[in-house]
C-alpha cells in the first residue's frame, strides 16, 4: 500500500512525501502505520480522526486533516492523506 501526505497551505504545496507499507496487515492497521510513518518525516503529532475523516477516507480513500484535528498549532492549513496504491488483494 501507498498513501500520500501533502502539508498545504494557502494551496500550495509546502511538503510532501509517499509511506510505503507492506505486509499481511488489515487495511486499517497499514493505513495508520502509514499515518505514524507521514507524521514522523513531517515532524507533526499524530491527528485525530474525527467522523468526516473515517467516512471520507472509507468512500474515496482521502481526507483531509485541518486544524481541528490536530492538539498543537500547525504551520499549515491541512494535511491531505491518500491513497495511491492499494495492495493487490489477489496476491494472497
Amino acid at each position: 500500500m501507498r498513501i500520500w501526505g501533502k502539508l498545504i497551505r494557502e494551496n500550495h504545496l509546502l511538503k510532501d512525501t509517499v509511506a510505503e507499507i507492506g505486509g499481511s496487515d488489515s487495511r486499517t492497521h497499514k493505513v495508520m502505520a502509514a499515518m505514524r510513518e507521514i507524521c514522523l518525516r513531517f515532524d507533526l503529532p499524530e491527528p485525530i480522526w474525527l467522523d468526516m475523516n473515517i467516512r471520507d477516507f472509507q468512500r474515496i480513500a482521502r481526507t483531509r486533516f485541518y486544524r481541528d484535528s490536530f492538539v498543537e498549532e500547525i504551520p499549515f492549513d491541512y494535511l491531505d492523506f491518500q491513497v495511491i496504491e492499494e495492495d493487490d488483494p489477489f496476491l494472497f
